[in-house]
């Protein structure tokens, strides 16, 4: 039986900040994991310990180094985006395969084609490429349909098995897997003094990565990303009336589209096992590949 590969918890300097990342391990190529909104890496351990066998997996926090007021504009993915150059440049990391999950796809691929970072492959599932009208004008958290139901999230429990419960109960989190939700109460909450258990990623500041998602519109430097993409759109994705994913893949000048069969939005949460294979079989196509 394979030992489970166990991330080590670092942190890069990246200018005047710091960025944690979990590093899987050694591998003459990378593979970069970038999570959701409101999320954090711990929740792609199940995939990152499959790709560590081949592959050296850094797995970035992009909500925990720069606080940002929904308020005033948020945190802008370009700027996620520049972060993420800066810690793959600072990590000497090369031959790299980006996967980006919802805004982890979007990061990644303002990464690639606006600030110059290398890749040899990238899997975007799900990412955020908002209808054109939407980066025309700027939204407040009350207008922001996800921002605004993001900053009224419950941010207290008792304990970790009141949390545990509470998000039992809602729907939410009904489609995810076990583990990974046991992965979400383990790493996503924070013990105050005798006080509880809050969340590490804080209602405002997820509000704040929602709306600094509008800030920069992605669809012209699509037909810019260089490297063999897939696209990756759950079946029964509540985004699909309003994000089109095939058209995506279509501007992508070597990009493939492919379905997960019964997964919604968050498909690395609800089938990890399917997603992880997904994942090997495209990066194991065409290994001659080195990317530019």
């Amino acid at each position: 039986m394979m030992t489970e590969t166990i991330p080590q918890p670092k942190r890069q300097s990246i200018g005047s900040t710091e960025m944690s990342y979990l590093d899987y391990g050694h591998g003459s190529s990378t593979v970069v994991l970038l999570h959701a909104t409101g999320f954090l890496p711990w929740l792609w351990h199940p995939i990152a310990t499959t790709l560590a066998e081949r592959h050296r997996v850094i797995v970035p926090a992009l909500y925990a180094h720069r606080q940002a007021d929904p308020h005033q504009g948020g945190l802008g993915w370009l700027q996620l985006a520049e972060d993420l150059k800066q810690l793959c440049d600072g990590l000497n990391l090369t031959n790299i395969r980006f996967v980006g999950h919802s805004m982890g796809g979007a990061v990644a691929t303002l990464a690639h084609t606006v600030c110059g970072l290398p890749a040899v492959k990238m899997v975007l599932i799900e990412p955020i490429f908002l209808p054109d009208g939407f980066y025309r004008f700027t939204m407040t958290v009350a207008q922001h349909p996800l921002a605004s139901k993001a900053i009224k999230r419950r941010n207290l429990w008792r304990d970790h098995q009141e949390a545990r419960q509470d998000f039992e109960s809602k729907s939410f989190f009904q489609t995810w897997d076990k583990q990974i939700l046991a992965l979400y109460v383990e790493h996503g909450l924070e013990v105050l003094d005798s006080q509880g258990v809050r969340l590490v990623c804080s209602p405002d500041q997820e509000a704040a990565l929602f709306i600094g998602g509008s800030q920069y519109d992605p669809w012209p430097v699509l037909p810019r990303i260089t490297c063999p993409t897939l696209v990756v759109e759950g079946q029964v994705s509540e985004n699909r009336p309003w994000i089109d994913l095939k058209r995506v893949a279509s501007l992508i000048p070597k990009g493939r589209y492919t379905e997960v069969q019964g997964a919604g939005h968050l498909v690395p949460m609800e089938k990890p096992r399917e997603t992880a294979k997904l994942i090997q079989a495209f990066f194991n196509t065409d290994p001659g590949v080195t990317g530019t």
